[in-house]
């Protein structure tokens, strides 16, 4: 699967790629509405299990690198595969738009839940442990996604159209080929997560206690 074919397939799917991105963005933005929704009472419970976790950072508690790791690459793998068994069924398309709505949902109520209750150090601390790995992560959800949806109508196309007869055995094999490099690049989310943005967020609140 070459670069050519990528660009290709980028120029030729554009909208799907848009349609995903924006759903992502929107997501994002109803994540950081809840927070200012959210009652006094329901903040301070939530950000004290939030604080917990600074604590034992700055207490110097040791926290296993290989289960934040495990725990990461888990939950992208799983996410992953189910965006992909969606892509193979007609139904599912209503699914993985809902799978990247939440993911920027989640994206945006982390952020805007930690600037609400720190102010700029909150700031600090949410780009140091969100961005770095998001920049991988987010695109692979975003062309997980787009991918999966193109599989649908594709399968759609090909049940209801009586002139198409081309079998459908080598996107199959590309669709799955493109969830194998996309699950590889997961781990490597995984990896930025587990030993940069956790060192990151250390560093961080060292320097802004």
């Amino acid at each position: 699967m070459s670069r050519q074919w990528f660009i290709n397939h980028l120029k030729r799917n554009i909208a799907i790629y848009l349609f995903m991105t924006t759903l992502l963005i929107t997501g994002i933005v109803f994540g950081a509405i809840i927070v200012n929704s959210m009652n006094f009472v329901q903040k301070q419970d939530l950000f004290f299990h939030v604080n917990q976790f600074f604590v034992k950072l700055t207490n110097g508690e040791p926290i296993v690198s290989k289960d934040i790791l495990q725990k990461s690459f888990s939950f992208h793998i799983q996410y992953l595969f189910l965006i992909l068994l969606l892509g193979l069924t007609i139904i599912g398309i209503p699914l993985i738009w809902l799978f990247v709505f939440l993911k920027g949902l989640v994206i945006g109520f982390s952020v805007g839940f930690i600037v609400n209750q720190l102010g700029f150090k909150g700031l600090v601390l949410a780009t140091v442990s969100i961005a770095p790995q998001n920049m991988l992560i987010i695109p692979i959800y975003i062309v997980a996604a787009s991918l999966a949806n193109l599989f649908s109508i594709l399968l759609f196309q090909r049940i209801t159209s009586r002139t198409i007869t081309t079998p459908i055995g080598r996107p199959l094999i590309q669709y799955v080929t493109a969830f194998s490099l996309l699950f590889i690049a997961a781990f490597f989310g995984s990896l930025i997560e587990t030993f940069i943005s956790y060192e990151a967020v250390k560093f961080a609140i060292e320097s802004l206690s």
